[in-house]
């Protein structure tokens, strides 16, 4: 069961950027695991609290990836893409996230 809305701390929404939706992480989900982008500065710690806070969930485990942004070229002018920092956040067994509904 989610928490009432009002019971949230709105800096979780700033933790949580959005669900990471590839087919790696489609495979996870085998494993009670699901995927967040993240906020760069974000702490596991902080991570934790924010999934079990929107989604009413325990969280086993955080394990983070920071992606290094490419560099590219567009019209001949180089450009370099930002960093992104995932989360592979591992649930209690027997509970999942649905990412395609939203957070409560």
């Amino acid at each position: 069961m989610a928490k009432p809305a009002e019971a949230i701390d709105n800096r979780h929404y700033d933790v949580i950027v959005a669900p990471h939706i590839t087919e790696k992480a489609t495979l996870l989900s085998e494993q009670n695991a699901v995927v967040f982008k993240v906020a760069n500065k974000a702490t596991k710690p902080q991570i934790k609290a924010a999934v079990e806070a929107l989604f009413g969930v325990s969280v086993t485990g955080v394990n983070t990836i920071v992606q290094k942004g490419k560099t590219k070229r567009w019209k001949g002018a180089p450009y370099r893409r930002s960093d992104v920092k995932k989360a592979i956040v591992t649930l209690r067994e027997g509970q999942s996230i649905d990412v395609t509904e939203g957070a409560k």
